[in-house]
């Protein structure tokens, strides 16, 4: 496993010592799902695809049992005996929050015709997106620790000799 995807792991709020890769693949389904419907959100500039993507990732922050993303790779890891993708912790909530927030600004942007306001958050959340789907690395969680005083996830990984 990368040393890269151990921090992501970590920087989501998972503390476990040793992850497995399955956790990591198990994660990012999320943010690969909503790379996707960002993509399409791009080509179409529909304001109700972007205010329903709002409502999904704010529901999951609110409720995080009950997380659509979450029930949908349970869904599919249950059919393939993969282990269920565990509640997410606060970091990872809050990185919703933020990608939720971003979302209803691009839908309400595209709402009222404000389309540079609209390119403008479509790019900063494209350009964090991509952050995390290549360089496995969350802002916004990252941030979270940050303010909470926690230790940097890189802090935790045990380096090898």
């Amino acid at each position: 496993m990368r040393q890269s995807e151990i921090q992501f792991i970590r920087s989501q709020g998972f503390a476990t010592l040793h992850p497995d890769h399955r956790l990591y693949v198990a994660l990012m389904f999320q943010p690969r799902t909503i790379a996707g419907v960002m993509a399409l959100g791009l080509v179409l500039q529909s304001a109700w695809l972007f205010l329903a993507l709002s409502a999904v990732l704010w529901w999951g922050t609110i409720v995080p049992r009950r997380n659509l993303f979450d029930a949908a790779y349970n869904c599919l890891a249950y059919s393939r005996g993969l282990p269920r993708v565990p509640v997410a912790p606060a970091p990872r909530r809050f990185a919703q929050a933020m990608a939720g927030t971003v979302a209803l600004v691009i839908g309400a942007a595209l709402l009222v015709g404000a389309t540079r306001t609209a390119w403008f958050f479509e790019g900063l959340f494209t350009v964090a997106l991509i952050s995390v789907v290549v360089g496995r690395v969350c802002a916004p969680a990252n941030l979270y620790l940050r303010f909470m005083g926690t230790a940097h996830p890189s802090a935790a990984v045990p380096r090898r000799a």
